[in-house]
Parts: structure tokens; sequence; C-alpha cells
């Protein structure tokens, strides 16, 4: 499975002939020295990879190329340390297909006012050779970051950190295959999409698979095989209880678990979706296996759900895998005055990355799908500052919402629920984000993730030309319906 750390990005330093070969030899060691330096700095995810300085067009198009055509590039990284005339830009902008990142720094910190001369403005003067270079990039319309400050400091390192997250996740979500065991649950809306607009506007392909493919990769897993997973779980989680029923349901999960990731690495696909109104052929609908595999980086999405699976799969490579982030669902509402909140679960598959305790595995009748009693992992996901994410298909184009929340601990025990859940206080307040989420179309089911924060989602968004609807400390109604309706009037427009 690839990892956020496979991807490197390149580090393009624009100039000119005009300075002479002394001025080019400087530029050239003080944007080497600050790759090395950035590298060895130990808050990028991913390794900057130094170019040559970059004087002309055909110079610039060659190495816009090189990144193009590198598997493993996720961007460049662009810096004017002299002025470099954007016309000569153009040419190669123009068939940049890899997210675009503007630095606006320079060398040194401080101006050194009693031994600056003209020599040495002329060398740096980043503050007007990288406005040169956003406006063309502005003329041309490109997706695009830009970062000022000092590129020693920690913020600035950070934010750049931020969004090559943001970036190698787009690029990444150009190869990921989601497979979907059994198609949409019948007559559901928001689940439901375009999974050609899919692979269009976000790279994602989502090829169907019957049930009894995967029932015949069940019969071929061996009970040996059925024995490690299931020294994996007692090592990772708490058993109920050992009665013969509890574990025989326990290694039907574990059957299906590494039938399902034998699948999906044969197809090097990183996410799935099943439906429980497709069982045929199944004991149980998969419930401990869905958990488990999360647990290990893959996306899911219940119910058909691949939009989810695939958001989930994002959230978990942007945050890391080791993060707490899970596919998860609006169930039900306490809505005493002062002190309303949103209760999460699903009936058998929630992440175990988000658990404030170790998750106890269980066994209990599902009343849903008419199969034996699945095993589950059940566990209370922990208090803190999370983010929740839902991606829908409004038919003519995608749009993301996203709100931020308070997870909470529950001021009661929930001795009767047989699942794993999550309380939250959505923000700003209760009834502001949840008109917010119901008026902008999101689905019942999101991405909840501790790790991804608005930043690199808006970050995201940008690069993909995807419509992001914010739900925020400082979202009103009425702003939100604003957003929508210029929204929808600009991605009419393109």
């Amino acid at each position: 499975m690839k990892d956020l750390h496979a991807y490197h990005f390149y580090f393009l330093t624009g100039s000119q002939d005009l300075y002479g070969e002394e001025t080019l030899l400087e530029v050239a060691k003080h944007s080497k020295t600050m790759v090395n330096s950035l590298n060895e700095a130990g808050t990028l995810p991913c390794k900057l990879v130094w170019q040559e300085t970059l004087i002309d067009s055909p110079s610039i198009v060659k190495a816009i190329q090189k990144a193009n055509s590198d598997p493993l590039c996720a961007g460049i990284v662009c810096w004017m340390h002299t002025f470099s005339p954007a016309k000569m830009w153009i040419n190669g902008l123009r068939i940049l297909n890899k997210p675009l990142l503007q630095v606006n720094t320079q060398f040194n910190e401080a101006i050194p006012y009693q031994t600056m001369d003209m020599d040495f403005m002329n060398l740096n003067q980043s503050a007007h050779g990288d406005r040169e270079f956003g406006h063309i990039t502005s003329r041309l319309d490109l997706p695009r970051k830009v970062i000022v400050g000092h590129w020693k400091n920690g913020k600035f390192q950070q934010r750049l950190a931020k969004w090559m997250g943001a970036a190698a996740a787009a690029v990444f979500g150009r190869e990921l295959i989601i497979l979907r065991f059994g198609d949409n649950m019948r007559e559901v809306a928001v689940t439901d999409g375009d999974k050609v607009e899919a692979m269009v506007k976000l790279g994602w392909s989502v090829p169907y698979y019957g049930i009894g493919d995967l029932v015949e990769e069940m019969d071929k897993v061996s009970e040996l095989q059925v024995d490690e997973l299931m020294a994996t779980y007692r090592r990772l989680y708490e058993f109920q209880d050992e009665k013969p029923e509890t574990i025989a349901s326990v290694r039907e999960q574990a059957k299906m678990e590494t039938a399902i990731k034998k699948f999906l690495d044969d197809r090097q696909a990183e996410a799935f979706c099943t439906n429980f109104q497709d069982l045929h052929g199944l004991k149980q609908l998969p419930g401990l296996a869905a958990q488990h595999l999360m647990q290990l980086g893959y996306g899911f999405g219940a119910e058909g759900d691949w939009k989810t699976a695939g958001m989930v799969r994002t959230m978990k490579f942007m945050g890391g895998i080791e993060n707490s982030c899970s596919f998860m669902e609006d169930y039900t509402y306490n809505l005493v005055e002062g002190n309303q909140m949103n209760l999460a679960a699903h009936m058998l598959e929630v992440c175990p990355t988000i658990a404030k305790d170790k998750p106890t595995v269980e066994v209990h009748p599902l009343g849903i799908g008419g199969k034996e009693d699945p095993a589950r992992l059940v566990f209370t996901g922990k208090p803190g500052k999370a983010m929740t994410v839902s991606i829908v298909d409004l038919g003519n184009r995608f749009r993301i919402i996203c709100d931020q929340v308070q997870a909470v601990d529950p001021p009661e025990q929930f001795t009767s629920l047989p699942v794993a859940r999550c309380l939250w206080k959505p923000i700003p307040d209760f009834t502001t984000a949840t008109e917010a989420w119901i008026l902008a179309g999101a689905g019942h089911h999101c991405t909840l993730t501790y790790a991804v924060d608005l930043e690199m989602l808006r970050d995201l968004a940008e690069i993909l030309r995807i419509e992001l609807l914010e739900v925020t400390e400082n979202t009103t109604i009425r702003q939100i319906r604003n957003e929508a309706h210029w929204n929808r009037a600009y991605y009419d427009r393109t």
C-alpha cells in the first residue's frame, strides 16, 4: 500500500540570464541550501528534489515535462529567487498536470541595512519576481497555492507540509481503485453517483465485482491464514468471551478479511464498499473484517457508498494511516437544549483508529441482511477536535462539504448499544451546523478525521477544482446559502 512518504516534489527556481554567471551561481547555491535544509528539518512528509535554475522557456518546458512524467513526483514548488520574466513560463505552465505551489520567500531573513547594495538587491528580489510569477499563474487560471514567509520559519514549513499531503493525495487519487462488492443500496440517492465523472475529476476507478467473486476467493483461504489473523485480533483487541459460537463468528470474519485483502491487493485496489442487500453466498456481513482493513489503511464505505470509501482512503493517505480516521454515519441526536449533540455510528463498520480505549470483539444479532450474527468491534470514539467530510454528486459536479466538530466523552455509558460509536458537538453550534449540512446536500455517511485539517482540505479541493462548502465557527445559514448559489454560478460556467 502506497503512503505519502513515497512521493517527492520538484523544487524549481526561476531567474534569468541578465544578471551574469556569478549571480546565477549564487542563486543555485542558495536554492540548493534551502532544499537541503528543508529536507533535513524533519517537518516535511515528502522530499524536495532540487532542479537546475530555470532561465528560459525551453529549460522550463523540459523541467515541467520531467515532473509530469515522473510517477512519484506529486507536484512542483516554484520560487523566483530573482526576477524571472513570466512569459517564458507560459509554455511550461500550460502543460503542467501536477499540483503547483508558489513559495514567496527569500534566502535572507532580515534586511542587511548597513551593507545592502544594488548587487544584493538584484540577487535577492523575490518580492519582485514572485509577483511576476503570481500574475501569470492568475492569468492562466491555474489551481495553485501561495505560501509567504521565511523558509526557516516553523509555520512556513508546517504549511508546506500540509500542502504536500493534499497534493500527493490528489496525485495518488489518479491511481486509486475502489472495488464495489455488490452495487449501490437500492433506491438510495446520495451513495450513488457518476463513476465516469469520478475518474475524470478525481482519478478514481470504481469497478464492480459480484459477491460470488469474493466467495470464490474465500474458499481458497486456509485455516492457517485464519489462525494468523486471529492472533492479530487477539493482540489488538479484547475478546468479550470465548464461547465457541463467538470464536466461530470471529473466524468467519477473519476468513472474509483475508479474502477481501487478497482480492484488493491482487487488483491494486486500496478501497472497497459492501452492501447488506448483496450478501448471496456470505454467512455474515463483513464487520470486524472491514474495521481491521480500515485500520490497515484501506478505504471503506457501506451500502455501496464508493464515494465515501474513496474519501476515507484519501483522508487516511493525507493524515497518515496510523492517525484517527473512519467511515461514519449520522444516527441520532441529543436534542436537550444547551447540550445538543450528534451520535454517529454504523451497524458494524467503524474504524478502531478513532477508539478511546482498546476495542472489544463482540458478536450480536444484526437485525438486517438476514444472515448470521456478525462479529464486530465495539468501542467509543475518543474526544478531541475533528472534522467530518462528505463528498456528493450534484449531477453536474462534485461537492465536498466539511464541518469542524468537537468529539466528546458520553455523559453516560452505552450499556446496550453493541456497535462502535462517536459523540460530537458540531461547530459553530448544533442547529447552524446541522441545517447547513442538510442545505448543502451532504450525505448521512461521512469521513471522520482527527488528522486532516481545514487548510489541507482546502488545498485538496483547489488542486482538484472541486467545490468545497465549509461549516466553521463563523458559518451562518445566510452565508452557506449564498456560497451555494455563488458556487453554482461559478461551476456551471466552468
